[in-house]
């Protein structure tokens, strides 16, 4: 379950108490029930455990549940604006890619009504620390190194999350079927300045030589893009824009990892640095 697949569905269940907010999960090692405890016992919120990917399931789902509107929480391939190329750079993107196209495909063919959204990188409470900032946070909590990949230079838009369930309200309200939008924000840093950020906030230094102790280079991820910068006017004139400023947002972010770093099972793996594998040959007969 996502940081903002968390909030969203927080903020549903108390928005709209007449109706019922059914919250589907497979539970994943990145899940935590803990998360939605504030809402687990409304009598407009229901969970069900399951994976989209049994079809027999879900068809039985929507058969024996009034469901009006889904909404699918899946990351999402980064683009310039919603009408750029798709050009992912490796395999895990590339399905991403292509499941857009097959959703899309769905409007264009048969005019079922379906909004696709793209964000920029989610942060906030809720969020598996396998993600840079949770990671960080926890890393630095347990005096223990950030470990940046390659030169560290390799910037990133960061988005909080309470915005992101901002603008799918939004898009739930004012979007129209068929259309993309970008979720995105200018706030953008590299992931070296993210670490001095975190270090000084967590360690209390402003001392250089203090702030490069707690920061660890390791080797660099595979296809680490260098941007992801996204064009966002669209959702602009549907009167969204990001609200949270970047001090406030990841203040409140430290303060939740300080109490709640274990709420998932085995959350330690999570801090081990992204495994890189050893480069190999695959030569295509067929």
């Amino acid at each position: 379950m996502s940081v903002a697949a968390s909030h969203v569905v927080v903020s549903l269940v108390e928005k709209y108490p007449n109706y019922l907010i059914i919250n589907l999960d497979k539970l994943d090692y990145c899940a935590s029930l803990k998360n939605l405890e504030a809402i687990s016992q409304k009598h407009n919120y229901k969970f069900i455990q399951g994976d989209i990917c049994e079809p027999h399931f879900i068809k039985q789902l929507f058969e024996t549940e009034k469901i009006d509107i889904v909404l699918h929480f899946a990351a999402q391939t980064h683009e310039f604006d919603e009408s750029s190329p798709k050009r992912p750079t490796n395999p895990y993107a590339s399905s991403k890619a292509a499941a857009e196209c097959f959703v899309q495909s769905y409007w264009e063919r048969y005019q079922f009504p379906v909004v696709i959204t793209r964000s920029s990188n989610v942060y906030g409470p809720h969020q598996y620390p396998e993600k840079v900032i949770p990671k960080f946070i926890s890393l630095l909590q347990q005096n223990r190194k950030c470990c940046i990949h390659g030169s560290g230079l390799q910037k990133r838009n960061f988005l909080y999350a309470t915005d992101v369930v901002e603008a799918f309200l939004t898009v739930l309200k004012e979007g129209k079927p068929g259309e993309i939008y970008n979720i995105g924000t200018n706030f953008e840093m590299s992931i070296t300045q993210l670490a001095k950020e975190l270090i000084q906030l967590i360690k209390k230094t402003n001392s250089e030589s203090e702030v490069e102790h707690w920061v660890d280079y390791v080797k660099d991820r595979p296809t680490n893009d260098i941007r992801y910068p996204m064009k966002s006017e669209k959702m602009h004139s549907l009167g969204w824009r990001p609200k949270v400023p970047w001090k406030e947002g990841i203040k409140k972010t430290i303060e939740w990892y300080r109490e709640n770093f274990h709420n998932w099972k085995n959350v330690e793996k999570a801090l081990e640095p992204f495994p890189v594998t050893q480069p190999f040959m695959h030569i295509d007969i067929s």
